[in-house]
């Protein structure tokens, strides 16, 4: 298990693959300069589970889920033998007039499943996507439409979102988006947006509660629904766990007061769900927590198992009706490609049939009660400011005395360098700042886990060694 990962006698085609790359990939969210010594390439030959195998057979352990889509374990063989029985069928059609079952039956059960709030009709249409970024941009769209199409006298232009919240890298879903790195290069080509304050518990005061902040939070974002009466046509929002913004995390009573506020005020309530949903954060759908429903809620991520890109974005059938007309005009006229993708709709399906035999969300608690338990002993370390979860989500906030008050020296990349040091000892952490995290697949195991834990203090220790 502690075998170097980047060893310099690896096999001589991993090497030769790693070349080969950099002569011709430009890679995502990445400063190509750092490759390949300051952030080596890590060559994966194949996945078996919570591994990921190189071409000499070393593995290493997947604490990331792959950017927080795979749900079972790699080459899962239930989503496999699904999409290969699918791709022998029908590959893909233009679902501009055309149907299949896949697709229908996937929506079928999308909605049946959704979030459910006593007194609201439930989410009633499915719109398909090909990722997350695409789905966001999808129901901004909508929304906004839907006011376009009841008149000019109606119409709404501003959207709130929570600050350090992140929504996607298309110029809509980065508009909504507060996290400078991603946004600030772009903040000429971004549409206007209000930012809300986050109900982050970590912001919270000294001795103020989580669900203290969160309300705070609520207040404030009443007084900018109070100062644009009108304007502002959807909140949209991470429930539960800002991802992207650190793991950050906070109180499900703030959903509730988003909900109330969206209603008094006629907006809508958009729930991105991307990264939070299908069992993450404990329960199948993050919303469920505060007992809301939004009026637009985007999946994607998980929705595969993390086997294909598919986004599915449910609607309630007000929002739908608001488009139907004579005229084609106000029609939604957004597509993509790929839009229900029938291999990507038969692995969707295959996900859902292993939440219903597996009993995925009894298992997933108690070993969110392990992971608990395992990280628990880290917030005394000196230099951990705070640890905290929901769900199968760990997050470990990294500072220079342990407090919130002393971040690190950016300069300093103690992100980095735990990353590199876990990287050694067979563990994919992958850093959002200082900020180390655990999520990994829902098949992770005790020994997979005991190295987990034990990686993540020895990549501490060097890192702020």
């Amino acid at each position: 298990m502690t075998e170097k990962f980047h060893d310099p006698g690896i096999l001589a085609d991993a090497a030769d693959w790693r070349a080969r790359d950099l002569a011709v990939l430009w890679h995502p969210c990445t400063q190509m300069r750092e490759h390949p010594d300051t952030l080596p390439l890590l060559p994966v030959a194949r996945g078996d589970g919570a591994w990921l195998v190189a071409p000499d057979g070393r593995r290493m352990l997947d604490a990331v889920s792959s950017w927080w889509t795979n749900l079972f374990g790699h080459a899962e063989p239930r989503i496999a033998e699904a999409i290969a029985r699918q791709a022998r069928t029908l590959e893909h059609v233009i679902l501009a007039g055309c149907s299949h079952l896949p697709a229908v039956e996937l929506a079928e059960r999308l909605l049946a499943l959704a979030p459910r709030q006593a007194g609201r009709d439930p989410l009633a249409k499915v719109f398909y996507a090909d990722n997350g970024s695409a789905g966001v941009e999808v129901a901004l769209k909508m929304a906004f439409q839907w006011f376009v199409n009841r008149g000019d006298e109606e119409r709404r232009t501003k959207f709130v979102a929570l600050e350090n919240g992140y929504h996607g890298e298309t110029i809509g879903a980065l508009s909504v988006g507060d996290i400078p790195l991603y946004r600030r290069v772009y903040a000429p080509l971004l549409m206007e947006t209000l930012f809300a304050p986050s109900p982050d518990a970590y912001l919270a005061r000294e001795g103020q509660t989580a669900a203290g902040h969160a309300e705070d939070a609520g207040d404030a974002l009443a007084r900018l629904f109070d100062e644009h009466p009108g304007e502002i046509c959807a909140l949209v929002l991470e429930p539960r766990v800002q991802c992207a913004g650190g793991m950050r995390m906070y109180d499900p009573v703030y959903l509730k007061r988003a909900r109330e506020l969206c209603d008094v005020h006629g907006a809508f309530l958009i729930a991105d769900e991307i990264a939070v949903g299908f069992g993450r954060t404990g329960t199948l759908f993050a919303c469920e927590q505060a007992g809301v429903m939004p009026d637009l809620l985007c999946l994607s991520k998980g929705l595969t198992g993390g086997f294909l890109p598919l986004a599915a974005v449910l609607a309630t059938q007000t929002i739908y009706e608001g488009f139907l007309d004579d005229s084609r005009e106000r029609a939604f006229l957004h597509s993509h490609s790929y839009t229900g993708n029938p291999l990507a709709c038969a692995a969707a399906l295959a996900t859902l049939d292993i939440f219903e035999a597996d009993d995925v969300l009894a298992r997933n608690r108690v070993t969110a009660g392990k992971m608990a338990a395992l990280a628990a002993p880290l917030s005394a370390h000196p230099h951990v400011a705070d640890v905290r979860q929901a769900g199968m989500i760990v997050a470990f906030e990294l500072t220079e005395n342990g407090d919130r008050r002393t971040p690190f020296d950016p300069a300093r990349r103690i992100g980095l360098r735990a990353y590199r040091a876990a990287v050694e000892r067979g563990v994919l952490l992958r850093p959002l700042g200082d900020i180390l995290y655990w999520m990994p697949p829902y098949c992770i195991d005790d020994d997979q886990l005991q190295l987990l834990a034990e990686t993540t203090r020895a990549a501490i220790e060097t890192a702020t060694a």
